[in-house]
């Protein structure tokens, strides 16, 4: 199977499920005040909103950190034996819930289930002295969930419930913008069923397919489908597992999540050497580049706005479509399992998902399994 790249769009989409953007991103995590810290230290985030004792709210704490259109909330347990410890016990710290931000939570959560979508949160209705949200659930692959946020008739800071995080300690942005892309992770022959169910379900098309001839190397392999949302602000790579002489980074990071779920997010920003010199001064690890990659980046990308000295000595990826080019660049997993990890992206034209770093980025990666025994 080659390389397909998709230019059909699913025509009803906007009917029934318009989705505006990406509202916020839920971790479920083990400390929640330390993580919060590592984040706003680490990447630039600023402190937005906290729920917990001082809240009302006794099963859990939340803090909410904000940079550009990038919103985590970052929840820990506060009780033994609820849905979230059990999450943490068999993931460790992940992705919980991808939400989205919809005009209408209620008629998104009736059109998904009514296609065949397993219901995690009936619409709901919370309000405060700032307004009203509504708000809908539905589960997808693994224990991965999507929100469906509706929030025209709210003024408040986050969701009701939470309180204005106030904080003396604010480290400076790095110029992270937006949510670019989240990846998620499946099993053996669960890509094409977690594709249909983003274009049956939620209207999604496919936007490019990946097979083991493009995403491999003399010991592993993936193949992957990029799922796009109607007006493109959503786009979901799936990625399962294909046949290798050792285990691949699919395989690794299903072992030790304990199954499916978001393996990396892709951030943006319109510049990429500011953010990841920043990162890195901030103590933010990224996967190697063998240097000799840096020999052909002229012959395939042909010719380029920054300071190829500058790009190699951080570490950063070119490739090149047919609307422009790309940077980006891969961190070590952010966790201490080998599970989730970021991409830090700048588009200059481009929309694709850089190809042609495919070989040095899985060589990459496979040093990195070398060296935890797990390749």
């Amino acid at each position: 199977m080659d390389t397909v790249i998709e230019t059909s769009k699913t025509t009803n989409q906007q009917e029934f499920l318009p989705i505006n953007g990406t509202d916020y991103l839920e971790f479920y995590v083990g400390n929640a005040k330390q993580a919060a810290y590592f984040y706003k230290s680490a990447f630039g985030f600023q402190s937005l909103a906290y729920a917990g004792l001082e809240t009302g709210l006794t099963d859990r704490t939340s803090y909410v950190v904000r940079q550009g259109k990038i919103t985590l909330v970052l929840t820990a347990p506060m009780q033994p034996g609820n849905e979230i410890t059990h999450h943490l016990e068999r993931h460790g710290d992940g992705v919980k819930v991808i939400a989205f931000w919809v005009e209408d939570a209620e008629k998104s959560y009736n059109e998904t289930v009514k296609r065949g979508a397993r219901s995690f949160l009936k619409p709901t209705v919370e309000t405060d002295e700032h307004g009203e949200i509504k708000k809908a659930g539905i589960h997808t692959y693994g224990d991965t969930v999507h929100m469906f946020i509706e929030r025209k008739n709210y003024q408040g800071v986050f969701l009701p419930g939470f309180e204005k995080w106030e904080s003396d300690y604010q480290p400076n942005e790095i110029g992270l913008k937006y949510v670019d892309h989240c990846v998620g992770n499946v099993d053996w022959g669960q890509m094409n069923h977690w594709a249909k169910f983003y274009e049956n379900v939620m209207g999604f098309s496919n936007l490019i397919t990946f097979d083991d001839k493009d995403i491999s190397t003399d010991y592993t392999a993936l193949m992957s489908k990029v799922m796009q949302n109607g007006n493109g602000r959503i786009k979901f790579p799936i990625n399962e597992p294909a046949l290798g002489k050792k285990k691949s980074q699919i395989e690794e990071y299903i072992q030790f999540y304990g199954g499916a779920g978001c393996q990396h997010i892709a951030v943006a920003t319109d510049d990429i050497v500011h953010a990841v010199s920043e990162l890195k001064r901030r103590g933010v690890e990224f996967l190697y580049v063998p240097s000799d990659y840096y020999d052909t980046v002229g012959e395939r990308c042909g010719e380029i706005e920054e300071d190829l000295k500058v790009l190699k000595d951080l570490g950063i990826l070119v490739d090149r479509d047919e609307e422009g080019y790309l940077l980006q660049i891969f961190t070590k997993p952010v966790e201490d399992r080998p599970t989730l990890f970021y991409e830090i992206i700048q588009r200059k034209g481009a929309h694709s998902f850089g190809k042609g770093n495919f070989q040095a980025l899985f060589e990459s990666i496979e040093a990195e399994q070398a060296r935890r025994g797990t390749l």
